[in-house]
């Protein structure tokens, strides 16, 4: 699966995508980030596994390390990793959107 965002990679972790919820194993590239802001109607929960990751939640920044979560519920959201390693997080999307 993916954004079709330059410097993400995203693979299912799900069986499929047929459940209430999605589980993604989702790779950022060192300096990418997402080009526009993004809204969707879902609930969705993080958790850094690695690298840092910068998000903006609404009008909030973050900056995410490893252990760190983070929840989005239907606000408009970006993200970036303006840093020299990969960040990877596992993210759990309802409904799944893809």
């Amino acid at each position: 699966i993916g954004s079709g965002e330059a410097g993400l990679v995203e693979e299912l972790l799900s069986p499929d995508l047929t459940d209430d919820f999605g589980m993604v194993h989702s790779t950022f590239q060192p300096h990418s980030r997402i080009g526009e802001e993004v809204t969707r109607p879902t609930q969705e929960v993080g958790y850094l596994i690695s690298g840092k990751l910068r998000l903006w939640v609404g009008a909030r920044q973050f900056d995410v390390e490893p252990g760190d979560s983070f929840r989005i519920r239907g606000e408009p959201y970006r993200w970036s990793n303006p840093w020299d390693e990969e960040a990877v997080a596992i993210w759990v999307i309802a409904p799944p959107v893809y």
